[in-house]
């Protein structure tokens, strides 16, 4: 067959969502090197946690695939800040990893929609009309209305082991030489980026008993609202760094290829490798290394948060140097992996180049990391791209919607030189956009642009209404001469206590009894919040002409110093500057204040 609406090239997590959320609305094509590779997790076999689980969550609240297979899937789910507050807690989910991959293409090789061609894609081509043609290698010329690149770290990758680097998108798989040449001669900006991965460790090899254990959650959670039936099957386990695993780094950092300046990509601050965090961070006598489980009956595990590029037989003796790692027998050495990355400045917050109309990209090759963050713009890039196949109007997600919204507006507007990495900090009113109501925000959204049905909007309107019977209960009922909503503000009462105290409730699910507790107890936060963004969206206008951003002392250093370069004239611009925060935004609004300044432009 030939002619499809769209063409997602790359078959990792964001070309899985891009063929997934494309296919409801046309046959789709999936063009990839080696379909066994559909779906696989080349690092760690998990997802979720900080500020990526809230990405999962309105993936699946869109219509997404990620929290599905995550939880058919899934041997350890842990809510992770479960002390802290609600606008912070996130979900981690660790998953059977090849479990994961076979049910990836379970679902996306049966797909009616969706056909698998194998190939590698040698250039790009407009065909005069529109559309694109995407020419294989092997000199098939496939037409498309609409693309979406989604090469991972594939586009002219190298893997490096130490001082020693072969052509390679990851480990023992051939990269995509030719993708970068069309985009480049379109005129895009190409960087170079790096990331690495850890070493895995033959799991038979491992002492467990030196290991601090880390049992799943007794109640295990899900993202789809149905945790999967091993879902509190697998414990996971930590262990250290140790003065000889510094040592022995610090002796032997010659033989390390970014060290050493072979690497020129830039690699993520936020997930760095071992010889960086001790060369880095040389006052911590030891770093946190978490043991995770590649599968209940798995033959390796995981050592996440031992990054690193350093050659085999340096990381066999480091390996050894931790705390239950004496024997250890590393089954696939560490590696540092090269990349070309577009620059994400030139695409359109649907993910469009701006230079190539029709060809969309979405995952690590803007730039980002994880597979969270490459998940969510694949859903996003693959329904722009068959909106735009199909002659529908295009329709933007903004930053105020969550955390795919930020994500988009961050990569668009601010850029990253480095891997782009999202976190809860990033989120100015993440108070306001939660994991928990991630479907009764983002399923409308879903349903407006096509992926979601009227079903699955009445559903969630129907939990929010009962959601709402609850608070209107506890606000109904006294005890002891107190309303129910006033007693389960206190810091000690959770809903039990309350209906301990003689006040019932309808009957509702566990999720609807925490969205009630959640909106109850942080009732005046989170009406403090939705006034700040109702105020700072009334502000965007207001002129910052003449204003002395170096005379504003609450500023950052950063915020001052490209502010004052580049004098943006109103506070809209002034947030899209990179290095500009939402508190420097803050204070800007401050300064105006104390000036009067209340005149839009």
């Amino acid at each position: 067959m030939s002619g499809w609406n769209v063409i997602v090239i790359g078959g990792g997590h964001a070309g899985l969502e891009a063929a997934w959320a494309a296919a409801k609305f046309s046959r789709v094509a999936l063009l990839i090197g080696n379909p066994a590779t559909v779906g696989r997790m080349p690092c760690n076999p998990a997802v979720g946690g900080p500020g990526k689980s809230q990405l999962v969550f309105e993936l699946q609240a869109m219509g997404g695939l990620m929290g599905r297979l995550a939880d058919e899937t899934a041997i350890h789910t842990r809510v992770l800040n479960a002390s802290k507050g609600p606008a912070v807690q996130s979900l981690r989910v660790q998953n059977e990893r090849d479990a994961y991959a076979e049910r990836a293409q379970d679902v996306i090789f049966g797909h009616p929609n969706i056909d698998i061609l194998r190939g590698e894609a040698a250039d790009l081509e407009s065909d005069g009309q529109g559309g694109w043609l995407v020419v294989t290698t092997d000199g098939r010329r496939l037409a498309a209305r609409s693309v979406v690149v989604a090469a991972g770290t594939f586009m002219r990758g190298v893997t490096w082991y130490g001082r020693q680097s072969r052509a390679e998108g990851r480990q023992g798989e051939p990269p995509s030489r030719f993708l970068s040449a069309p985009l480049a001669r379109a005129g895009h900006v190409l960087k170079r980026f790096k990331t690495g991965t850890p070493p895995r460790v033959r799991a038979d090899a491992v002492n467990f008993s030196e290991l601090l254990e880390i049992p799943a959650d007794p109640n295990p959670r899900g993202f789809t609202g149905t945790p999967g039936p091993r879902a509190a099957e697998s414990p996971t386990w930590q262990t250290h760094t140790t003065a000889e695993t510094h040592r022995l780094i610090h002796e032997n950092i010659h033989e390390s290829p970014m060290y050493a300046g072979d690497i020129e990509g830039l690699g993520p601050r936020y997930c760095p490798s071992i010889e960086d965090k001790v060369v880095r961070f040389a006052h911590h006598d030891r770093h946190l290394l978490f043991v995770e489980p590649d599968g209940v009956q798995t033959s390796e595990v995981y050592l996440q948060g031992f990054s690193s590029s350093l050659p085999p037989h340096l990381q066999d003796a480091l390996v050894r140097t931790l705390p239950g790692f004496e024997q250890a027998v590393i089954q696939r050495y560490a590696y540092a992996v090269e990349y070309d990355v577009v620059d994400s400045l030139e695409l359109t917050l649907n993910l469009e180049s701006k230079l190539m109309p029709g060809v969309f990209t979405a995952g690590q090759i803007n730039g980002t990391s994880g597979y969270e963050e490459a998940a969510a713009q694949g859903l996003i890039a693959g329904t722009a791209a068959a909106r735009r196949a199909g002659g529908e109007a295009e329709q933007f997600i903004g930053r105020e919607t969550g955390y795919i919204g930020v994500l988009l507006d961050e990569l668009v507007f601010k850029g990253s030189n480095e891997p782009y990495r999202m976190m809860t900090s990033r989120v100015e009113h993440r108070l306001l956009v939660r994991q928990d109501n991630a479907d009764e925000r983002m399923t409308p959204i879903g349903h407006a642009l096509g992926l979601v049905d009227a079903a699955e909007v009445a559903r969630v309107e129907a939990k929010y209404a009962r959601v709402q019977a609850g608070i209107d209960a506890l606000t109904a009922q006294r005890a002891q001469g107190q309303t129910g909503d006033a007693w389960l503000r206190r810091p000690e009462f959770t809903l039990p206590d309350v209906e301990a105290l003689g006040v019932t409730l309808p009957d509702l699910s566990a999720a609807e009894r925490e969205a009630v507790e959640i909106r109850v107890k942080y009732a005046g936060y989170i009406r403090r919040a939705e006034i700040q963004l109702r105020a700072e969206d009334r502000s965007r206008d207001l002129s910052l002409g003449g204003v002395d951003f170096t005379a504003i002392a609450s500023l950052s250093n950063e915020a001052r110093e490209k502010l004052t370069r580049l004098q943006p004239q109103t506070v809209e611009q002034a947030s899209r500057i990179s290095g500009v925060r939402h508190a420097d935004i803050s204070a800007l609004l401050v300064h105006l204040k104390g000036l009067g300044v209340s005149r839009e432009t």
